[in-house]
């Protein structure tokens, strides 16, 4: 059966639209023109599409720029929007015109469609609602897009913050179940001198606190929001007291501090704040890969690798091998961690095109920031539950790497020298001795006196010689 459509028509002329569709002819339009990746604009930002105009709405009925009866009708559409009813209806591919604009016209034809609906109006006829007479109303897409951006990151970095800080506190309780277990530490992938487990945790707890402090340092720059710029941020159309009316009420609707730009030709040419914040969750991704990937490496094995540690087994690991497991979650996570760096190239080089008053690659800019927040969410969250939670100490095995290593020699150079020592060690290794028995054989150090200056424990921290 043939699809129904109705005509619809726009300044450039008439356009088909399927008949069940409660978008318009510049979404169509848009739809026909961009068949491009198949992503569509994502869940946070159709939500905070929905919040911009709901409450623009409400403000522009309160300041006599609408009608009372529209502007309920608006808001009724706007909250189904908020909700999700209508996410079937934002056709429009993310890579679209740079502004956006078809997207927001697509969010104006929903909901003015909608909202005639509700006024028992069939779809289509922009009348007594009009997609940009009334829903859009004291705004362009040029402020209302990123504004529909800094919502929507702002709204998802908090999920992001929970799991980093579940993240954190994992990792620092590991390093306080380890702190007695003495192992070998690595430089280069050599034996370096003794350590514990607990202190090598430590370092990977201190890397997730920096990380969550570098984003929490840009929230006040996601914080401010591009409305009322309307065109390129001298607020043309928009009444005086709009901007501020809506951001506050969107503040106090999510629980958030959005506030207006300072600058607002700032706010509308440069996506500076999004730049910021990508360097962060970059830096983010860097130390959940050197930490999946330093798993990896501790749990290598199980029998002929380092196998310092044991990591929850979650799954087969071999269709070819029996018994095989593979550390899954941390490959998870770093490949994670990869698509996350590859989104801040991509934000890097969007934020570079805003050429004179508009930034003009705000959907692609939207679509990589809000994927990162999600997978590096969804991917911690896995991470801190499947793995981090069940790792188990190897003591046995940490105890028989830090007495081979050559690396116990390390205090005999202050008794004496370096080059005595380094020969030392080097016996050691040739004949495949352990450092202890060549410096008893040797006559260098007593029985007693080796067992008192190579215990590793000795060799935790800094001391007075």
């Amino acid at each position: 059966m043939a699809e129904e459509y109705r005509i619809e028509k726009d300044s450039m002329g008439e356009v088909r639209v399927p008949s069940w569709a409660y978008w318009g002819a510049q979404t169509q339009r848009a739809v026909e023109n961009f068949p491009i990746s198949g992503i569509r604009l994502p869940r946070p930002m159709i939500r905070a599409l929905g919040l911009i105009k709901r409450y623009a709405a409400e403000v522009n009925r309160d300041l006599g720029q609408i009608p009372a009866e529209i502007a309920e009708a608006i808001i009724q559409a706007a909250e189904e929007v908020i909700a999700g009813k209508w996410d079937d209806h934002f056709p429009v591919d993310i890579f679209q015109t740079g502004s956006g604009t078809s997207s927001n016209m697509n969010t104006n034809e929903v909901i003015a469609n909608r909202a005639n609906e509700l006024l028992g109006q069939p779809l289509g006829t922009r009348h007594p609602v009009h997609p940009n007479d009334h829903v859009n109303r004291g705004q362009s897409s040029n402020d209302v897009i990123p504004t529909a951006i800094h919502i929507s990151v702002r709204q998802e970095l908090e999920p992001l913050r929970a799991a980093l800080r579940d993240l954190h506190q994992a990792l620092q309780a590991k390093a306080e179940e380890f702190k007695d277990v003495v192992k070998i530490g690595r430089t280069h992938l050599q034996d370096a001198v003794p350590m514990t487990l607990g202190q090598e945790f430590s370092g990977y707890a201190s890397q997730i606190a920096h990380g969550l402090r570098r984003i929490e340092h840009t929230l006040p720059h996601v914080e401010e929001l591009a409305l009322g710029g309307t065109a390129v941020g001298t607020g043309l159309n928009a009444h005086p007291e709009f901007a501020a009316r809506v951001i506050a009420k969107i503040a106090e609707r999510t629980g958030l501090p959005f506030r207006e730009a300072e600058n607002r030709f700032e706010a509308l040419a440069a996506r500076d704040a999004m730049v910021e914040l990508m360097g962060a969750l970059n830096t983010v991704a860097v130390s959940l890969m050197k930490i999946a990937n330093d798993l990896r490496l501790l749990s290598s094995g199980p029998r002929t690798g380092i196998a310092e540690i044991q990591l929850p087994a979650v799954q087969p690991g071999s269709s070819i091998m029996p018994g095989k497991v593979n550390p899954v979650i941390p490959e998870m996570m770093i490949q994670v961690a990869a698509q996350v760096m590859g989104n801040h190239l991509a934000v890097t080089i969007g934020g570079q095109n805003g050429p004179l008053e508009l930034n003009m690659m705000m959907p692609m800019i939207a679509y990589n920031v809000l994927f990162a927040i999600q997978i590096l969410t969804n991917g911690i969250r896995t991470l801190t539950e499947k793995t981090i939670r069940g790792i188990q100490a190897n003591r046995q095995r940490c105890e028989e790497l830090v007495e081979w290593s050559m690396a116990l020699v390390t205090p005999l150079a202050l008794r004496i020298g370096y080059d005595r020592a380094a020969q030392i060690a080097y016996k050691a290794y040739k004949e495949g001795k352990t450092v202890r028995q060549v410096v008893i054989e040797e006559g260098i150090l007593s029985e007693e006196e080796a067992n008192e200056v190579l215990d590793p424990r000795k060799m935790l921290g800094p001391k007075a010689v």
